[in-house]
């Protein structure tokens, strides 16, 4: 089952590119008060057609196309806002600063801007819903613990989803014989169960009657992973790892992957070499100290890399390798971490193969032990290639930065097996677009 029309993506981009090709005819329409005709309207077509991808991407990063702000419309408006104010700026320097197209649509241009916006908020806010289906699948959850309480809490406050939680079960107190009749009676097509979960094996055979009731039955991890984005780690078992957790090779995406890292590293690489020379000027006037750091981390297969960055605290938090406190961090390190400037050195880690540029995040030596120690699974992180930017940077918003915490840890272990579990060139690319987001609002990742 899907809690989100997996589709909506790729509805709402078939829409934009529609209305946008359409605003373009209307545009065309009003500035010449006529009905453009083909060979107008193509050589306009050309040239807008290139644009058209570039604000799809800037839609993509903007936000527009996540499953989250599909089902939350409250966020809409300033999406939509931000996206075309960057689309018009962009649009502007498109034809007016590179003269290669044959066209300089002012008139045409202001026109389109306009009509764009009108046509991509009416579609956006109420021509997308016409497609939306209206019917919500009764659901009934079998479960106990924290994450089954903030699963059924997300959906009951969220009337979008394509589900409806008609009762909760918890696998601890319920009388079973009462459940398996209310079940029957209920009226629901799917039941939710935590398949994981020990009490539940003895009343499977039960279960397995009921499927002849034309009910389905689902993992509630798989609910929860499809809301959340994220591993439930009280509702998983080493099952869950030998199901969903492989170390073999994807011989095509790794094969890509490095590609893509090599190539796109080595060539950001060169062209951060122009920033090296005023970040060292700035760390040396601040308190001529040293301008890089050296550190340990731990990459993939758990073995230790030295991955270089410039400074950004003062030389006695260089001293304790980084691990002291956020008063450590200097007005010059402060800017140069909320920029992710700090971290340029490191594209070359990505070169020799110590990072990717997607992944978890390399930890240090002193923390990996105690995690290790303290927190279940914690090791399977390090089955794959840490990286520059990752799921859990984009999504965990109170990671541990100087100091070991437990539960802060667990919740980006959660983001982090997401990530490893449903890796994919297309995640690595939609990852990449959105630490793009990140820096640009200076929120940091």
């Amino acid at each position: 089952m899907t809690i989100f029309n997996k589709r909506a993506p790729w509805l709402l981009l078939l829409g934009d590119a529609f209305f946008f090709v359409i605003s373009l005819w209307l545009a065309l329409f009003l500035r010449y008060r006529e009905s453009p005709d083909g060979d107008v309207f193509f050589a306009h077509l050309a040239p807008f057609s290139l644009l058209f991808i570039v604000w799809i991407i800037v839609f993509f990063i903007t936000g527009l196309y996540d499953k989250q702000n599909v089902v939350l419309k409250s966020r809409l408006p300033i999406y939509l806002f931000q996206g075309q104010v960057a689309n018009s700026i962009i649009a502007v320097i498109f034809f007016y600063f590179i003269p290669w197209f044959g066209i300089s649509p002012k008139t045409t241009l202001f026109v389109y801007l306009i009509i764009s916006l009108i046509l991509i908020i009416w579609w956006r806010v109420y021509g997308y819903s016409i497609f939306v289906p209206k019917v919500r699948e009764k659901v009934i959850l079998i479960g106990e613990g924290i994450e089954v309480r903030e699963l059924r809490q997300e959906i009951e406050n969220n009337p979008q989803y394509n589900i409806n939680i008609i009762s909760t079960i918890d696998l601890g107190s319920a009388n079973w014989d009462s459940v398996l009749r209310n079940i029957d009676q209920s009226g629901a097509s799917i039941v939710a169960i935590d398949f994981h979960n020990d009490k539940v094996g003895r009343i499977l055979p039960s279960l397995y009657n009921l499927i002849f009731r034309r009910l389905r039955f689902i993992d509630i991890d798989e609910i929860y992973e499809e809301i959340f984005d994220r591993v439930p780690l009280s509702l998983i078992k080493h099952t869950w790892f030998l199901q969903n957790i492989s170390t073999s090779p994807k011989i095509v995406y790794d094969i890509l992957k490095r590609i893509m890292d090599v190539t796109v590293a080595l060539i950001l690489g060169i062209i951060s070499l122009v920033f090296y020379p005023f970040v060292a000027l700035a760390i040396k006037l601040e308190d001529g100290g040293s301008v890089f750091i050296l550190q340990n981390r731990i990459g993939e297969n758990n073995k230790l890399i030295r991955i270089r960055k410039f400074r950004s605290m003062t030389m006695t938090a260089q001293d304790k390798n980084g691990t002291a406190d956020s008063q450590s961090i200097t007005p010059v390190g402060f800017f140069i971490r909320k920029t992710r400037i700090d971290e340029l050195p490191q594209l070359w880690n990505v070169v020799r193969g110590d990072l990717s540029l997607i992944g978890p995040r390399p930890e240090l030596p002193q923390f990996v032990k105690i995690y290790e120690r303290e927190i279940p699974f914690y090791a399977v992180r390090h089955l794959i290639k840490p990286g520059l930017s990752g799921w859990a940077q984009l999504y965990h918003q109170t990671p541990p930065k100087f100091e070991t915490s437990n539960e802060d840890t667990k919740m980006k272990l959660s983001y982090d097996l997401f990530y490893i579990k449903n890796r994919s060139l297309l995640l690595d690319l939609n990852i990449a677009l959105k630490t793009i987001r990140e820096i640009i609002s200076r929120r940091g990742v």
